[in-house]
């Protein structure tokens, strides 16, 4: 999971929690001729060439968010950067292919297959013969089975951060030869495929000293195309070197160096040579994009520059305009330098693609107006997904299609789109829903007296008090774009509170015609089109009369209390697409009569503060889309439980809300060795996952990387598994060609 520029911590905390009820769901088209699961909405972007066409030598200098603190990457402070080493120095047995599904590496196996069924499942994996550890050591049984022993979860010696698919083991042994690996399955499982990849060597694996600290600075043995030369706290840099060892295609580079470098500092280093290949936001795109075309960024006009006249220079004034003619020459010289790192920039080239990855909303069903499923599913009802969809990718020239489903990405097996579980954007049906729990419109508010005046419902009650500050930055943020809005200097907004029909209608057509584009692009990505469906029946049964759709709705109120909900978001500079389109999802809550409250906090803080610990209502953040749901996604929407200590063990499930139905899916799915009935599994689970409204899937983010314009085989590499010995230089004169192959 993550959000822009912040990394997860699992953190676990005790908070109440109120089982969703069931709800009526439509059935799943059965499966017919047309696969539910489509295409990929958008492919790798790598500038592909043929490896002929690749100089032999050179380095690769790539941005990373950090140095990473482990190269174990079953260790919990695995990061990023530990997966993209692992996958340049170490085995995996299956890799992910531009569809998001896995495929045989055949540099490490020449087949694997389930051999027996019954009375247990078995697998059996033949090793490529020429396969060995940079020690000269065959690849091997004992190496599948140090690492069973570690990850299996029997010896707590080992700091493992997950064990999913090793439990299920019962023993491994050699086959036939030495070049064969024989797993038997103490129960089925349908993932089996996700396991040994990567694979680490025995030495590694052998012990908990070794697991636990021999592989967190270092690798000595290793067995890819690259092998770790050197990590480099204090520069900030690993140093991956070609495997002198390497059976397959020879690495084409002699050298890939990952170094940290922040987001907000990528394309001054970029300017400056530091680095050949970096994510970057898309401001940063802009300017790459203007600058591969020979253009310069627009500058503010910087006066009229002359000499001043005697009087302009002692007059009245003088020390003002001795002031602003230092700040003319400021700006002149940091328009100069923009001047130059445009000319610099041009030998760079924006790819993009969509990242594996989608962002939500997630809802926060512990306690407060949330943990009531129907107000959960009015605030989902209330979301027109596909306009905010088209406000984030479509400025980035990328498919603004929204996502479907909790458990896949369009393209991957798995996929398919389930949002009718739940119905598409009706504004009458959701606030039918809220008039059916309570909520009624321009309700009165008790007032309280204390500490404890004008709480806000839910987690931590979050303040709504006006004060005098409050309302000259609520006048300022209506005056400047025409919201309604109450915000304060701690960073906090109340929305709602100054409902004005033409404003609203205003926003609403900024939004369509496409304004603001460029400020959402900064940060999230978004899908277009969601049908407006019906809700389940006898999901609801509205009491009281719910106000006209159309314009903002009075605020609601129930038992004395408005409905006001406590919307966290970080704050760093790289999280500005998720304030913004929060901002925008405040706007759509407020026409149902929801306020929100929306807290900026710090980035260090907000999952292991906020949203792991369950001080939210509403949070935006990003989960990774697996191969493997059955076992990758369980712990995400899992029903939390109670533990021995009388805490709640919510396992990575940060909304609260999940059923048993959702967990025994998971567990058939997890089960089967029928592939289509693991899928109608999948399918079928996401469907509930849709209708409990816990978390809406907003869209697939956009993956942006700048490279080298020589630079082949690298850059947005979608669902794809980077193919490390096929990036390269071209050679003089030649060029990548679309739809050329890089080998596999």
């Amino acid at each position: 999971m993550s959000h822009d520029g912040v990394g997860l911590r699992a953190v676990m905390r005790s908070v109440a929690f109120l089982t969703a009820g069931a709800l009526a769901v439509p059935l799943l088209a059965g499966c017919g001729s047309e696969d539910p699961a489509g295409k990929p909405l958008a492919g790798p972007d790598i500038a592909p060439a043929a490896r002929a066409d690749i100089a032999d030598g050179g380095t690769l200098r790539w941005a990373v968010d950090a140095v990473p603190e482990t190269l174990n990457t079953f260790q919990a402070d695995a990061d990023a950067g530990t997966t993209r080493v692992a996958q340049a120095v170490l085995p995996s047995m299956f890799r992910l292919d531009k569809n998001g599904r896995p495929e045989r590496d055949p540099d490490y196996l020449e087949s694997a297959k389930v051999v027996d069924t019954e009375p247990k499942q078995v697998v059996l994996y033949k090793l490529n013969q020429q396969a060995v550890w940079s020690d000269g050591r065959e690849i091997g049984a004992a190496d599948f089975a140090a690492q069973w022993r570690a990850l299996s979860g029997k010896d707590t010696a080992y700091w493992t951060a997950r064990n999913a698919g090793y439990e299920r083991i019962e023993k491994i042994e050699r086959g036939a030869n030495d070049l064969e690996v024989k797993v038997t399955f103490g129960l089925p499982y349908a993932d089996w495929q996700s396991l040994f990849s990567p694979l680490y060597p025995k030495e590694v694996m052998g012990s908990p000293d070794s697991f636990n600290d021999g592989a967190r600075r270092k690798l000595k043995v290793t067995a890819g195309p690259f092998t770790v030369k050197k990590v480099d706290s204090r520069d900030d840099e690993v140093t991956l070197t070609r495997n002198p060892r390497w059976w397959g295609r020879p690495a084409k580079l002699s050298e890939i160096v990952l170094r940290a470098v922040p987001r907000d500092q990528r394309t001054a280093a970029l300017a400056a040579g530091a680095v050949d290949v970096a994510e970057i936001d898309p401001e940063a795109a802009g300017r790459i994009t203007l600058a591969a075309r020979g253009r310069s960024t627009p500058t503010p006009l910087q006066g009229a520059g002359g000499r001043k006249s005697a009087d302009e220079q002692t007059g009245p004034g003088a020390d003002e305009k001795a002031g602003t003619e230092q700040k003319d020459q400021q700006e002149r010289g940091a328009s100069t330098r923009t001047e130059r790192q445009q000319q610099l920039l041009q030998g760079f080239e924006v790819r993009k693609s969509l990242e594996p990855a989608y962002t939500q909303l997630a809802l926060n069903g512990a306690d407060g107006p949330l943990a009531d499923e129907r107000v959960r599913r009015a605030v989902a009802r209330a979301l027109d997904r596909g306009a905010l969809a088209k406000a984030v990718l479509k400025p980035l020239g990328l498919p603004t299609v929204p996502v479907g489903s909790h458990l896949a990405l369009s393209g991957q097996a798995a996929y398919a789109d389930n949002s009718s579980a739940l119905g598409g954007q009706d504004t009458a049906q959701a606030q039918a829903l809220l008039a059916d729990a309570g909520w009624v419109p321009g309700g009165p508010v008790k007032e309280k007296k204390g500490k404890d005046a004008e709480k806000a419902a839910g987690p931590e009650g979050g303040k709504t008090e006006k004060t005098e500050k409050t309302e000259k930055a609520e006048k300022s943020r209506s005056e400047r774009d025409g919201g309604s809005a109450g915000a304060d200097e701690d960073g906090t907004y109340i929305v709602g509170e100054d409902n004005k029909a033409h404003r609203e209608a205003g926003r609403e057509q900024k939004q369509h015609s496409g304004e603001d584009s460029t400020h959402l692009a900064q940060d999230g990505k978004q899908y277009a089109n969601q049908p407006h469906q019906g809700s389940a029946p006898g999901a609801y049964a509205p009491r009281g009369t719910a106000a006209p759709a159309g314009a903002a709705a009075a605020p609601l109120a129930k038992d004395g209390k408005p409905l006001t909900l406590r919307f966290v978001l970080p704050s760093g500079p790289g999280s500005q697409t998720l304030r913004t389109v929060a901002d925008r999802i405040t706007r759509m809550l407020e026409k149902v009569g929801i306020r929100t409250e929306i807290s900026k906090v710090a980035d260090e803080s907000y999952f292991k503060d906020h949203i792991a610990s369950g001080q939210y209502d509403l949070a935006l953040y990003s989960w990774p889309a697996s191969a493997f749901p059955a076992t990758d996604a369980r712990p995400i929407f899992a029903k939390p439980v109670p533990a021995a200590d009388g805490s709640l063990n919510v396992e990575q499930n940060y909304t609260r809300v999940g059923t048993d139905q959702v967990d025994q899916l998971f567990d058939q799915a997890a089960g089967t060795l029928d592939q289509d009935e693991n899928h109608s599994l999948i399918r079928k689970a996401d469907s509930r996952i849709w209708a409990a409204a816990g978390s809406i899937p907003l869209y697939q983010r956009p993956q942006l990387t700048a490279a080298r314009k020589n630079l082949v085989n690298v850059g947005a590499f979608g669902f794809q598994t980077p193919v490390y010995e096929d990036m390269g230089y071209l050679k003089k004169g030649a060029k990548p060609a679309a739809g050329a192959s890089a080998g596999r």
